[in-house]
């Protein structure tokens, strides 16, 4: 029984790691891409800005509320970046900031 118990908590321990390795992992994806956006954006306060993004995707699950501030953002200041392009640079913020934890 207790081998069971053991394997059980160890489970629960690694999915609980896990978890907590993923929200980093997208908060500082969120946190790059908020920074790149801000220098395309031309902003004087970047990490403000980056700030924005990470809180923006606490509004509902998945990224597309990140995607849709972004986009916004660049549609109304002019500047051309298509919602693929957002996505895109995601996917490759999302890859360094793994990388950057796992080291």
């Amino acid at each position: 029984m207790t081998t069971m118990h053991d394997r059980e908590k160890a489970f629960e321990a690694k999915f609980a790691l896990d978890e907590e390795l993923r929200f980093k992992a997208i908060a500082r994806r969120n946190k790059m891409l908020g920074l790149w956006a801000a220098g395309l954006l031309k902003m004087a306060d970047p990490e403000t800005y980056a700030r924005e993004v990470v809180t923006a995707d606490l509004a509902e699950a998945g990224h597309e509320d990140v995607v849709r501030k972004i986009k916004a953002d660049f549609d109304a200041a002019g500047v051309v970046q298509s919602e693929d392009d957002i996505r895109a640079r995601m996917l490759e913020f999302l890859a360094e900031a793994v990388e950057q934890l796992q080291s």
